[in-house]
C-alpha cells in the first residue's frame, strides 16, 4: 500500500475493499480484457476515481498491474510446461504473438524461448524455497510503462540525451 506522509488522508476502508475487489478479479482472470470501464463497474466507482484510487493504493496503474500478472502466469508456464510460445501467449490474454513477444522481452530482458531454456537447463533448483517467496522474486519491475523504458532505451542507444549542450 502507499503510504500516507504526503499530507494526503487515509484510504476509506470501503473504497479499499471495492479496489481489492477489482484486484481480485485481475488476478483470477488476467487472461481476460480488463480496461478501467470494467474494472471501475466491478469496483462501483467512476472511472477516473477508479484509475486514480488503484495507483494511490497499489503503486502502480491498473493496466500495469494486469500487465504484471501476465508476465508472471506466461514465465510460470514457459518453465512448468510443454506448451508453446503461441499458446501461451493466447492463454494468458495477448491477442498478437509480436506483441506477446515483444512485450515479454522489453519486460524481463530476454524472450520467452530463452527464458524457457534457461529455465529448463537448471531444473530442481528452487525445490526448496516457498513458492510465495519465488512468486515474489519473479515479478516483474514494471516502474515504468514499456512504452517508456523503449523511448529511454531508444535514446541511449542513438545518444539523444547527450545532444543538447548548455
Amino acid at each position: 500500500m502507499a503510504n500516507q506522509t504526503d499530507g494526503r488522508q487515509p484510504m476509506d476502508p470501503e473504497l479499499l475493499r471495492r479496489l481489492l475487489r477489482a484486484k481480485d478479479r485481475m488476478d483470477a482472470a488476467s487472461e481476460e480484457a480488463w480496461p478501467v470501464r470494467r474494472l471501475a463497474r466491478v469496483s462501483g466507482v467512476s472511472q477516473a476515481h477508479f484509475a486514480r484510487s488503484f495507483r494511490d493504493a497499489f503503486g502502480v496503474p491498473p493496466h500495469r498491474y494486469l500487465l504484471t500478472r501476465r508476465i508472471e502466469r506466461a514465465k510460470a508456464l514457459l518453465r512448468d510446461t510443454d506448451l508453446s510460445v503461441t499458446e501461451i501467449a493466447f492463454q494468458t490474454g495477448w491477442n498478437s504473438l509480436g506483441t506477446f513477444g515483444r512485450t515479454f522481452r522489453d519486460v524481463t530482458a530476454e524472450a520467452p524461448g530463452q527464458l524457457r531454456l534457461r529455465e529448463q537447463a537448471a531444473p530442481g533448483q528452487f525445490d526448496r524455497t516457498p513458492a510465495c517467496y519465488l512468486i515474489a522474486a519473479h515479478r516483474p519491475d514494471l516502474k515504468i510503462a514499456v512504452s517508456e523504458k523503449r523511448r529511454l532505451e531508444a535514446e541511449v542507444k542513438t545518444g539523444s540525451e547527450d545532444t543538447e549542450v548548455p
